[in-house]
């Protein structure tokens, strides 16, 4: 029984030792190399190495990482360290950290951080970057920055002798400078003390070396510039005798070719000279011969070109007469046509005359500028056109008498190679010749007076035209000015002949019409004279005001005239053209226009002469103005118009630049007492009436100055 309680007793203890020693080993934890355990509980706070046992709910067991760890503290830019010399420097350094292998650290650490924030790389850089930042504060500002290199282990010594080694369980192992450099200027604030003085220095510095660096590139590009120099001289100087050697042997081989080359060249031109002088003997027998066979047949061709000339001058005198005869008839014929078609213009011109009554009041006193501009335009075209109609007609002649004299040299030499007969032959051909060169000198001569009198009387035909269309108002004006103009151009080279021919014809007509314009002079000549006293009675109002009056009440006057000239010139017309039948009967013309301009210009080109004759004879106003000024002498005119020039100061550029009216006008502008400003209105009437108004001024200046 005892022995089986004491088996009992051993199992159970066994059991008990066995159970234990399970449950020890369930419950003991073992500690790495680099870790401590802590264990909290009934039994207090304890710190283990190596390992422990940690009951469940009575204790806890937590791991601390003693290890060593790494705290990187950065400072760059604006938070820079700051050295003893004021330069900031950028820098990295990283702190080698750990806990401290002793119960006591380990249970401080524990309790002030905590096990599982003890090891943690963020919480130990929040407790720790303050602390070492002001230590690299401290410490470099202690260096200055050249020293910060140069000087780097204590520098390093610095830092760790200000940081200590009581960091509240912690222990600094070590401390690397992983990163040193000077701060870039631009990120230095020139408005911070510190950084003013740094960016000083920094410039000094840099600029000083800056000048060393450039000095020195600048002494190694001379050096090797000096050598390179020397090196090329030497090369030039091989280069030149190997050339000097190279060029005396060509020209020692070339000597010798040349010489070779010109002896042989010798041998071939004595042998080629014998060829050339037998070669040139047989050309010279050949030449000979042919120069004898030619000879014969050019007197043979002489001979029958002689005989062809004389029966085709024959032939051509023969054909020159009929053609006289035939242009003869036709011109004839031409004539009764113009006859008929006179008749008939005629009638249209009766027609035309009632329409001009009814629109006779339409006529306004700036047509009467704008058709003495248009006659002075188309005289000045007149003239261009005969001389280049001269010019024609002389070249003509020229050509003609060259012709004549060419022929005359070749009838003589022909005289020269032919015997006596062909000498009297060729002497007759001469006189042939001569004769038809007259012929063809009168032909030239009748066709240059042709000419000039048809452009003379399509001019006349033009302005007749513009004259008795003015009535018409002032568009029709313009363009039958135009239309006039157009046809001046084209007829002018013809008007020529016939205004020699018709002239004495047209001053008949003339005549006659100023005769019957008298009528209407006596007319009015009452009533001018009431207008007369009409402005000496106006004397007594301002002058400015007078003159006005005065020139409303002439240009009155003249309008009635000029309509009583209308109506009588209607009367006239039927004998006019009577006049001018008979005067045209015999003529060659060629007729310009249709519709009735071609009687309208030859009638209105007669009457207007002698209207503007009667315009300023009935007026009282412009012939006090053609005799003050006119004086029967162009030349006075002239001559006060140069008075005036010098008397009011007009510069020569005005003269030279501005027209008559112009120069006029500025004197008028220039004038202080009313009488001689009313002279000088009453010069430009006059030379607007006589149609010098629009003519250049220094015509009258430089013309005086050639007389």
């Amino acid at each position: 029984m005892w022995e089986t309680v004491g088996w009992v007793a051993g199992g159970g203890l066994v059991v008990v030792l066995v159970g234990g020693f399970i449950l020890a080993v369930t419950l003991y934890r073992k500690v790495e190399q680099g870790t401590a355990l802590v264990t909290t509980g009934m039994r207090g706070t304890k710190v283990s190495f190596k390992g422990d046992v940690v009951f469940p709910v009575v204790e806890r067991g937590e791991y601390m990482d003693i290890s060593v760890k790494t705290i990187e503290v950065y400072r760059h830019g604006v938070d820079g360290l700051v050295c003893k010399d004021n330069m900031r420097a950028d820098i990295k350094v990283k702190f080698y950290i750990r806990v401290n292998s002793t119960v006591d650290d380990v249970l401080k650490v524990a309790q002030s951080v905590g096990c599982a924030r003890a090891s943690d790389p963020k919480a130990l850089f929040e407790l720790f970057d303050a602390k070492f930042s002001e230590a690299l504060k401290t410490a470099g500002k202690q260096f200055d920055f050249e020293a910060l290199f140069t000087s780097r282990e204590e520098f390093k010594s610095e830092i760790l002798k200000v940081i200590g080694t009581d960091l509240n369980g912690y222990i600094l192992e070590d401390a690397a400078i992983d990163y040193l450099e000077q701060t870039p200027k631009d990120k230095l604030d020139p408005t911070n003390i510190l950084d003013a003085e740094g960016i000083k220095k920094i410039t000094e510095i840099t600029s000083l070396e800056a000048v060393k660096t450039n000095k020195a590139e600048r002494d190694k590009e001379k050096t090797i510039r000096k050598e390179d120099v020397e090196a090329r001289e030497a090369i030039l100087e091989l280069d030149r005798q190997l050339a000097e050697s190279e060029e005396r042997q060509k020209r020692e081989v070339a000597s010798i070719t040349a010489r070779e080359e010109a002896e042989a060249k010798k041998i071939q031109e004595e042998e080629r000279l014998k060829s050339e002088t037998a070669r040139i003997n047989a050309e010279q027998e050949i030449g000979i011969a042919d120069e004898n066979k030619q000879r014969q047949i050019i007197v043979a061709q002489k001979n029958k070109q002689r005989t062809e000339a004389i029966e085709t001058e024959r032939v051509e005198k023969d054909r020159m007469l009929e053609v006289t005869e035939r242009e003869r008839i036709v011109t004839l014929a031409e004539i009764d046509k113009t006859k008929v078609v006179e008749t008939e213009q005629k009638n249209i011109q009766e027609v035309i005359r009632q329409r001009v009554e009814l629109e006779k009041n339409v006529v306004a006193e700036q047509e009467r500028i704008k058709d003495t501009e248009a006659f002075a335009a188309a005289e000045r075209e007149k003239k261009v056109i005969i001389t280049r109609a001269e010019q024609t007609a002389e070249e003509a002649l020229v050509k003609d008498i060259k012709a004549a004299e060419a022929a005359k040299r070749a009838a003589e030499l022909k005289a020269e190679e032919d015997k006596y007969k062909e000498v009297t032959e060729a002497q007759a051909g001469k006189e042939s010749s001569l004769l038809k060169a007259e012929e063809m000198l009168t032909i030239a001569d009748a066709a240059e007076k042709s000419a000039v009198k048809n452009a003379t009387a399509k001019k006349h035909d033009a302005e007749g035209v513009t004259a008795m269309e003015a009535a018409r108002g002032l568009a029709e004006a313009q363009v039958i000015t135009a239309q006039a103009d157009a046809k001046e151009k084209d007829g002018t080279a013809m008007a020529n002949v016939s205004r020699l021919q018709y002239e004495a014809d047209a001053k008949g007509i003339t005549d006659k019409g100023s005769a019957e314009a008298n009528v209407a002079q006596q007319k009015f000549t009452a009533e001018a004279n009431g207008i007369t006293e009409k402005a000496e009675a106006m004397k007594i109002f301002n002058e400015a005001g007078r003159e006005h009056e005065e020139f409303k009440l002439e240009l009155n006057k003249e309008r009635d005239i000029e309509l009583a000239e209308i109506n009588i010139r209607g009367d006239i017309a039927t004998e006019q053209a009577k006049v001018l039948g008979e005067a045209l009967k015999s003529a060659n013309i060629d007729i310009v226009g249709g519709d009735g301009q071609f009687f309208d210009q030859m009638i209105n080109a007669i009457s207007q002469g002698k209207s503007v004759d009667r315009v300023i004879d009935n007026s009282r106003a412009l012939t006090d103005v053609k005799e003050t000024f006119f004086n029967g002498d162009p030349d006075y005119f002239k001559a006060k118009f140069s008075e005036w020039v010098k008397q009011f100061g007009i510069s020569s550029d005005d003269v030279r630049n501005l027209s008559i009216a112009g120069v006029l006008g500025k004197m008028i502008a220039k004038a202080d007492g009313a009488e001689i400003k009313s002279t000088l209105e009453q010069a430009l009437s006059a030379a607007e009436e006589a149609g010098l108004a629009n003519k250049p001024a220094k015509a009258l200046i430089s013309s005086k100055g050639k007389k």
